[in-house]
């Protein structure tokens, strides 16, 4: 698998040894150089630069960061492969322990599964050139009380391809969940689902265009705790090879009196009747310089 990969990166790039960075929100970074040996199909992940574990939770164990790579190489190789512990047998992984991605054994890492996730994966796509950023996020929501309490993720935009435009409005990469119809959603919580679509112009130009995220609007009937977990809303999801950006996400509540507030990337706030919750998913990066 490697050694089919790793041929058609050196025919591709020139190179064997690929070197990409990106970032959480909260600005740790996530380091990565790949070292391919064509003739053996073997590889080094050396995450070394890596940011520190942090204060909340998304620390990634280790586990997550070896599904992200077996995902990753899956992808590239262009046809169907076993999954199973032996797509890493030859392939050495390097993290620095006391990091985002080999936290302590005390950390917090929920959100390490469904955030971090995602940019260890743009980093690996990023140091292929195999495509451009998705929206690097799942858009974790939850709302609830002593009684009740619900989560959904929300889907964005996929990164564009050398080949291909990116799709709107869809779960990407490390994630596969499927959002609640609205019609169950307004019978069973105590919530109104005003807006439910896609978000024009948010996915990136280029040869090929990011798909958009989403724009999603609840309207609450009675008070309760609302939570969001995501990323991508400092950093945008990178364009490739002269693609633009995708738009960054925006979570915002806006409050029965018409005053808005920005939530960040992750908050919990109470809220109360007659408030509503916009949320604005980021769009895909495009790939290739746009002709237009």
């Amino acid at each position: 698998m490697l050694r089919e990969i790793g041929q058609s990166t050196l025919a591709k790039t020139g190179k064997s040894v690929l070197e990409a960075c990106d970032y959480m929100d909260d600005g740790t970074k996530i380091n990565l150089k790949i070292s391919i040996n064509v003739e053996e199909g073997s590889a080094v992940f050396d995450f070394d630069g890596t940011g520190y574990e942090v204060y909340g939770n998304c620390n990634a164990p280790k586990a997550v960061t070896l599904s992200a790579i077996i995902y990753c190489l899956r992808c590239m190789v262009g046809h169907d492969v076993p999954l199973n512990q032996g797509c890493l047998a030859p392939v050495q992984v390097s993290i620095p322990p006391g990091s985002i991605l080999f936290p302590s054994d005390t950390a917090a890492v929920v959100g390490g599964n469904v955030l971090t996730s995602q940019r260890v994966v743009d980093v690996i796509f990023k140091a292929f050139k195999t495509c451009a950023a998705s929206q690097g996020c799942m858009n974790n929501i939850t709302f609830g009380d002593e009684r009740i309490g619900y989560y959904e993720t929300v889907a964005g935009g996929a990164g564009a391809g050398p080949h291909w435009h990116g799709r709107s409005g869809v779960h990407t990469h490390m994630t596969n969940t499927r959002i609640t119809d609205p019609e169950i959603l307004e019978r069973r919580y105590p919530v109104i689902l005003e807006k439910f679509h896609l978000n024009p112009e948010t996915g990136g130009k280029g040869q090929y265009n990011g798909g958009d995220g989403i724009l999603r609007k609840i309207v609450f009937r009675k008070d309760l705790m609302l939570s969001v977990l995501t990323e991508r809303r400092v950093f945008a999801p990178y364009g490739l090879e002269g693609g633009e950006d995708g738009q960054k996400g925006l979570n915002t509540l806006i409050r029965n009196d018409g005053r808005i507030i920005n939530l960040g990337a992750k908050n919990s706030v109470r809220v109360r009747a007659g408030d509503s919750f916009l949320l604005r998913t980021p769009g895909g990066g495009g790939y290739g310089k746009s002709s237009v």
